[in-house]
């Protein structure tokens, strides 16, 4: 879409209140900078893993029935679901903070996010998948540790993992 149509779908959208507009360009750009997926913290615990040998699918969208949900790093054959939340927008209790400005649009948005993530785990865990939430401020040991717990929860105890 070129950028001329979206700045005026943008300005028509403020002008209904269904967001707020910008307070200013900078700040403007730097939500728009915002990722969906491949976020540093994500990318460090993908390269992580993949050092150790673990294969995943990243970004991968899961049908549950009705709910559609796409964790950040998808173990298929283990069925475990793993999320990188971000402090702001997933309400971290440590760091995220409730914005001053334009609370009447950024109290529900955040809410949501919550409401989901929540509709999200119980999707999962009732397709039978492990569900491993971090945030994006925890170190990488203790994110690495978390992952590869709920991966090796169900590995049987007696086969060994040598050929022959």
């Amino acid at each position: 879409m070129a950028e001329s149509v979206l700045e005026e779908a943008r300005r028509k959208a403020h002008e209904r209140g269904v967001y707020p507009a910008p307070l200013n360009e900078g700040r403007s750009r730097n939500m728009r900078a915002n990722r969906r997926s491949d976020t540093k913290p994500e990318v460090a615990l993908r390269s992580a893993l993949h050092r150790m040998g673990y294969r995943y699918r990243k970004d991968l969208r899961l049908d549950l029935g009705s709910m559609k949900v796409r964790p950040d790093i998808v173990f298929t054959a283990r069925k475990v679901a793993v999320f990188v939340d971000g402090c702001f927008w997933h309400v971290c209790p440590e760091h995220g903070s409730q914005p001053a400005t334009n609370e009447w649009y950024w109290t529900p948005k955040l809410q949501r996010n919550i409401e989901r993530d929540r509709a999200s785990n119980d999707a999962l865990i009732a397709g039978g998948w492990r569900v491993v939430r971090l945030w994006e401020h925890e170190h990488l040991e203790a994110a690495v540790a978390a992952v590869t717990r709920a991966l090796e929860k169900d590995r049987p105890e007696h086969v060994s993992d040598h050929m022959g």
